[in-house]
């Protein structure tokens, strides 16, 4: 199975390797600015805990809002169904970091995968640890069995001194009632989740619990119930993919996140999780050799949940 599953990256690897660096890295941050464009890893874990991987696999980088699934998790455990009363379950149908649907209702973000969204949750993990950011680090540590994963903190300072747009709607939930903490402290713990570095090898492996109703076998542990597991996959395929949610789900057909460092985490529930990773992003800041990349992969073997 192991030299099939090989087999079958080496052959997507080759497809999609010709289109290495087209696209544009993230520049908007300053210290994503230089990293390299033309990197391609592709890493798929079973539920078992099998990794297999191909190109640059293993090369940490910036997981940026991939972190937000994570972040999620935290909340969820802690609150429960209660948090849905601070955040919605519905696509957005705007860019990630739109004011716009703030103001006409009432402070609560459509969704936990754009920005508002991840700010709410992350004021709500905030509330329940005293250091959120180390609470974050731990988490993805042990649900990817690397205890040496870290923050770029380059990154995370680059992020927060560029903190404006972020800061606005935080400052506009405080104001209709909806964030708690201080401001500051919130985006200086969510800049520091989005600032993890970790390879295509870490984020399979922990996200696996997605693919396996919510269990772990790495960190040997239930992280969600199947039901919480559910939800939080019905999330990825509506609003994981910023304004390419709607293709991703007609061409890919699984449950994804992306990050603007490159990576893309998706899920097959029942069989695999699968993280892809190239820096240059396309015009609505996805990988873009990661959604061809995932493009094919559903197609040479249907993987798709619909």
């Amino acid at each position: 199975m192991k030299n099939e599953m090989l087999a079958l990256l080496q052959d997507i690897y080759d497809e999609v390797e010709p289109m290495l660096g087209m696209g544009k890295v993230a520049d908007y941050i300053p210290a994503l600015a230089t990293v390299n464009p033309r990197q391609f890893g592709i890493s798929i874990c079973d539920t078992n805990g099998q990794i297999t991987s191909i190109g640059d696999a293993s090369v940490p980088f910036s997981i940026q809002s991939i972190s937000k699934v994570f972040n999620l998790v935290l909340a969820i455990n802690h609150y429960g169904e209660t948090m849905w009363e601070r955040v919605g379950c519905e696509p957005s149908g705007l860019p990630f970091n739109s004011l716009v649907q703030l103001e006409y209702e009432n402070g609560i973000p459509r969704n936990p995968f754009i920005n508002a969204g991840a700010l709410v949750v992350s004021d709500m993990v905030q509330s329940r640890f005293a250091s959120p950011h180390i609470a974050m680090r731990d988490f993805v540590r042990r649900l990817s069995c690397n205890g040496d994963i870290v923050v770029n903190k380059i990154v995370a300072e680059s992020e927060y001194e560029h903190r404006s747009r972020n800061a606005a709607m935080a400052y506009l939930m405080k104001a209709y009632g909806n964030f708690e903490n201080e401001v500051e402290d919130v985006l200086r713990n969510y800049f520091h989740n989005c600032a993890l570095e970790m390879s295509c090898e870490d984020l399979a492996r922990s996200t696996s619990f997605l693919a396996n109703a919510g269990f772990s076998t790495c960190a040997n542990e239930k992280v969600l119930t199947p039901y919480q597991t559910k939800q939080v996959n019905a999330l990825l395929a509506t609003s994981g993919m910023y304004d390419e949610a709607g293709s991703f789900a007609f061409k890919v057909g699984l449950p994804g996140k992306s990050g603007v460092g490159g990576g893309i985490v998706a899920v097959v529930p029942g069989r695999f999780s699968i993280c892809v990773f190239s820096p240059a992003l396309n015009s609505v800041g996805n990988s873009q050799l990661g959604v061809a990349a995932l493009t094919s992969l559903s197609e040479r073997i249907n993987w798709s949940i619909y």
